[in-house]
């Protein structure tokens, strides 16, 4: 392999006889490059658009839920919250109520999910959107852009808000119509609109879990489950492993809860996403393809021209499988660099926009940011190298097998004309 390695070099910088071969190998190595960082580049942009979405899905929800298996609300205490907080990984450990509802205004009527969020919870939103004036009072609301624009709804207006739970009450009421003035539909008012995320603005009502618990009619120290947030520099991984810990340690309690991470939540979301990188990963490697194939053709032409060494190596002891890897490490090499140089023009390129946003958004105003999101993962370079790599063998596979049989060709005058 070394004899092997110390000719296929030889043989890719050594002057050909027809300088089309250097022309062709220097397209084959300028298209690895191309495709390479262009492929990183997009990845990398579609990996900062996952990062923004869930960033601002944890505006409200936390990375992990604490939630029933029956889905029913759960028990919970200042005990059970400290016992998770305690946990390493976990930055906090909020109780929330939520559930569907129907919010009624004086033209419209719209089916909504009402989120219920703790004291802490809220003052945290407040902290991470970077706004003073609370989203809701005790007994006020905050209702989505979206939501609030369907529903012409004008800022303080009253509004209703009624749940499953109560329309079933009142149902089971009408036999004892003596009992259904002690039926309260809860009142409240828009007290703000929130802009956080599209599904959240389409459809969500933000209130205290006071509030909410009316609306629900959930019972007092119950809730519909916990909101788990990691500390900063805390893999997902790392916090899932903490409560898989934490879960199996009590057998009573494995039985009663289980973790629902936000990917599971919305898994919808995040796998139309992820099969959009994929995809774009899979079209995108076509370039490196076509760039690979022009290789197989360079090759093949420099074991046309290389006839003569190769007869001359031959007489000095090479056999076929040496000559099968002295071609292959020729379009290895040609990998090797293409994908080096590739990498590292995507790694300097989406570090610029990460630092300097060198690249805006088409419309600013219609975002939450001015310019395209990046974050580099280091799996992604891991694949694309790795792919664009066999790619480049596997290509070079033919013209290996055509200089091995120039090679070991018995006739002297092809060799030697």
């Amino acid at each position: 392999m070394n004899t092997a390695f110390w000719i296929a070099r030889r043989f890719s910088f050594a002057r050909k006889r027809f300088r089309i071969i250097n022309v062709i190998s220097a397209i084959s190595l300028v298209g690895i490059i191309i495709g390479v960082s262009t492929l990183l580049v997009v990845m990398s942009v579609l990996n900062g658009f996952q990062k923004l979405a869930f960033d601002m899905f944890t505006t409200i929800e936390g990375h992990v839920q604490l939630v029933s298996r029956n889905g029913e609300s759960i028990p919970y205490n200042d005990a059970l919250l400290k016992s998770i907080v305690a946990l390493d990984g976990v930055a906090s450990a909020e109780p929330f109520l939520e559930g569907a509802a129907i919010i009624s205004g004086a033209k419209k009527s719209e089916l909504i999910v009402i989120k219920g969020m703790s004291e802490n919870a809220h003052t945290e939103l407040m902290r991470n959107t970077g706004v003073l004036r609370p989203y809701f009072s005790p007994e006020g609301v905050a209702a989505g852009e979206l939501l609030f624009g369907r529903m012409q709804l004008a800022s303080f207006s009253e509004v209703r808000i009624f749940s499953p739970e109560l329309i079933g009450v009142g149902l089971e009421l009408l036999s004892e119509p003596y009992m259904l003035s002690a039926l309260e539909i809860p009142r409240t008012t828009l007290y703000s609109t929130f802009s956080l995320q599209r599904i959240f603005d389409d459809r969500y009502v933000l209130a205290s879990n006071e509030f909410v618990r009316r609306v629900l009619l959930t019972g007092k120290d119950r809730c519909t489950g916990i909101d788990i947030r990691r500390e900063k520099g805390v893999s997902a991984s790392g916090l899932r492993q903490s409560l898989d810990t934490w879960l199996v340690s009590d057998g009573n309690r494995e039985h009663a809860y289980m973790l629902r991470p936000l990917e599971s939540k919305y898994h919808d979301i995040f796998a139309v996403m992820e099969l959009e990188k994929w995809a774009s990963f899979s079209i995108l490697m076509l370039v490196v393809l076509v760039a690979a194939l022009s290789l197989t053709g360079s090759l093949a032409m420099t074991a046309i021209d290389k006839q003569k060494e190769l007869f001359y190596l031959r007489c000095l002891g090479l056999e076929k499988p040496q000559f099968i890897a002295l071609f292959m490490i020729q379009g290895g090499m040609t990998g090797i660099a293409g994908t080096a140089i590739g990498a590292s023009i995507a790694w300097a390129i989406c570090r610029l926009q990460m630092l300097y946003g060198l690249v805006e958004l088409p419309s600013k105003s219609a975002f939450i940011i001015e310019a395209y999101p990046v974050s580099m993962e280091a799996g992604d370079f891991l694949v694309v190298g790795i792919t664009a790599i066999a790619l480049t063998l596997l290509v070079s596979l033919y013209p290996a097998g055509k200089a091995a049989s120039i090679a070991m060709s018995h006739s002297l005058d092809t060799k030697t004309n």
